[in-house]
């Protein structure tokens, strides 16, 4: 179970945070965001980014509550998020590959426009909040498994624990908009779906498939992690 710690709720979620930044499943999450970013000045960047994070940190941070709450059944809940972001990402990422992605970005574009800037930063930060990467199993597991035991973690731990992985799940990009040298490889970034399309879509593919086939087929059981 999470321990009341320093370690069991902030440092252990900060690093499994930190690792989850690069897998897959969160992966493009990053790309779909630093794409939003393009075009935008430094201050921008630097004020939506850390808008992002927060909100995203906020919401995992809620779902922590939640998984306290309800127990096993946030892990159905887990699976339809990891299936919808899947294919959202094969969807964009097969417009992008085809060259069909202008004429709908056109047909939305009304409503896009509105969604910009921090409320669009605030939005994303919302929907990719509901893509909790497989490397924060051990503190769902602690969550599920302590909720129905006595003296398991509480509503608040588990708040401050998925909070903390969600902030650092995304503290790598405000480092990126922070860092000169960094800001201009995520501009050169940003800019590559515009130049390789096919590439890039074909990336966006490849996300979405291993975030269906990871929903799908990935053996999640939290009866282990309460057995001793």
């Amino acid at each position: 179970m999470i321990e009341t710690s320093f370690m069991g709720l902030f440092a252990l979620p900060a690093g499994l945070g930190l690792i989850g930044f690069v897998e897959p499943c969160s992966i493009g999450s990053s790309l779909v965001f630093v794409k939003y970013l393009e075009d935008k000045s430094a201050a921008a960047k630097l004020a939506e980014t850390t808008l992002f994070a927060f909100t995203r940190a906020v919401f995992i941070g809620l779902l922590g509550v939640l998984a306290v709450v309800i127990g096993s059944l946030f892990l159905d809940l887990q699976w339809g998020a990891w299936l919808f972001l899947g294919a959202l990402y094969v969807a964009l990422g097969l417009l992008l590959a085809t060259g069909r992605a202008r004429p709908l970005m056109v047909s939305l574009g009304p409503s896009l426009k509105r969604l910009s800037g921090r409320s669009g930063s605030a939005g994303l930060g919302l929907l990719f909040g509901l893509n909790i990467p497989a490397c924060a199993a051990p503190l769902l597991f602690a969550l599920l498994a302590g909720a129905a035991a006595s003296g398991g973690p509480t509503a608040i731990s588990g708040f401050v624990a998925l909070a903390v992985f969600g902030l650092f799940l995304s503290l790598p990009l405000v480092a990126l908009v922070l860092i000169p040298a960094a800001r201009g490889l995520l501009d050169r970034f940003a800019a590559l779906s515009g130049r390789y399309p096919v590439f890039a879509g074909l990336v966006l593919v490849a996300l979405g498939a291993w975030s269906i086939g990871f929903a799908l087929f990935a053996d999640i059981d939290p009866g282990a992690a309460a057995a001793p």
